[in-house]
């Protein structure tokens, strides 16, 4: 049911207009937005990346083929006078990539073992306002009288020439054991091209964090 519900909220806000403030100027991160008070029992937050794709290094990379992957973790946690408590959590992921055979970057996204499509762009900016399109998450609040946050996480890597093989059977919803390590990812030789060209491109990895404010649900009438 979380996930069916979870499905319903990418679904709804994946084809959404993107925040009207302009973002250009801000600093890569993730953003918490609190549902209104008298809903925080109905919705969750709105969840979103902001600049994470405009650094230098990672557009050169994905320019090169080299698929971004963005894994999200959201958690609703009760702020307890000694120790705090997880309540609930909430984890996603979006891949851009660039097609060179129709010169265009596609946007997916990932809940379970569903892939939903944001869609194919002509340029990278089109594709990052997809990726920081904001997102219901499905944690709200139970009606009890305690005080709440959230927390959230989000990793952005860039996948090397040896995750190519996961980058397609992610696009399938698939998780085969070459995805987990496991298999073999081909000859001798195709092993040593890909770390090579690896060694010489490199990865990159930025990890962003945000926390929402302590609220505390309405009293039932």
């Amino acid at each position: 049911m979380m996930r069916r519900a979870f499905l319903v909220a990418v679904l709804a806000t994946a084809f959404g207009s993107p925040l009207a403030a302009p973002l250009a100027a801000q600093r890569p991160g993730l953003v918490i937005q609190l549902p209104a008070a008298a809903r925080v029992t109905q919705d969750g937050p709105l969840v979103h990346a902001r600049n994470v794709l405009t650094d230098a290094r990672m557009r050169e990379l994905l320019e090169a083929g080299f698929p971004a992957r963005l894994r999200y973790r959201v958690e609703l946690w009760s702020d307890e006078r000694f120790t705090d408590e997880l309540h609930r959590t909430a984890e996603w992921e979006v891949l851009v990539r660039w097609r060179g055979t129709d010169q265009r970057y596609e946007v997916s996204q990932r809940v379970g073992e569903r892939v939903l499509s944001l869609g194919t762009f002509q340029h990278i900016d089109d594709a990052e306002a997809a990726v920081e399109r904001p997102l219901r998450v499905p944690l709200a609040a139970p009606a009890r009288n305690r005080r709440y946050y959230y927390q959230a996480s989000l990793e952005v890597r860039t996948l090397s020439v040896s995750d190519l093989d996961e980058v397609n059977a992610w696009l399938r919803g698939e998780l085969t054991p070459a995805m987990r390590g496991r298999g073999n990812p081909g000859t001798a030789l195709t092993r040593g091209v890909r770390n090579l060209t690896t060694r010489l491109l490199g990865g990159e990895r930025r990890e962003y964090s945000a926390r929402s404010s302590v609220f505390r649900p309405p009293r039932a009438d």
